[in-house]
């Protein structure tokens, strides 16, 4: 159990200042750390990966569950994309199916690449 204190889903507002443009905030800093933390983990990237590359654009929680991990545990890694803001769910009967927050990634390449040009 983690001693941060809990912060809503992230979201591109979070990541609107690139590094180079001023100092972060402590609130834009958290935030944008725990997107960073949540992709620090082999398993959400091979999740992340999954959905990503699905032609529909989205993934039964069915079939991304292949990453040699038990089902409660691709459950969690799942959850916590999801509370960072990376995807978002919807349920549809039995099954949650995921889709990357396409906007919020490209926000987070976006810092990133301005930092490295300046």
């Amino acid at each position: 159990m983690s001693n941060t204190p809990w912060l809503p889903p992230v979201g591109i507002e979070a990541l609107s200042a690139p590094l180079a443009e001023r100092p972060l905030s402590a609130v834009e800093a958290e935030r944008t750390a725990r997107m960073f933390h949540a992709l620090g983990n082999p398993i959400r990237l091979r999740l992340l990966s999954a959905i990503a590359s699905d032609e529909s654009g989205e993934s039964c929680v069915c079939a991304v569950s292949d990453v040699g991990v038990s089902p409660p545990t691709v459950s969690h890694h799942l959850k916590k994309l999801k509370e960072v803001g990376l995807l978002s769910s919807e349920r549809r009967g039995t099954w949650v199916y995921y889709r990357l927050e396409p906007a919020v990634l490209a926000a987070m390449g976006w810092l990133l690449v301005r930092a490295a040009s300046t």
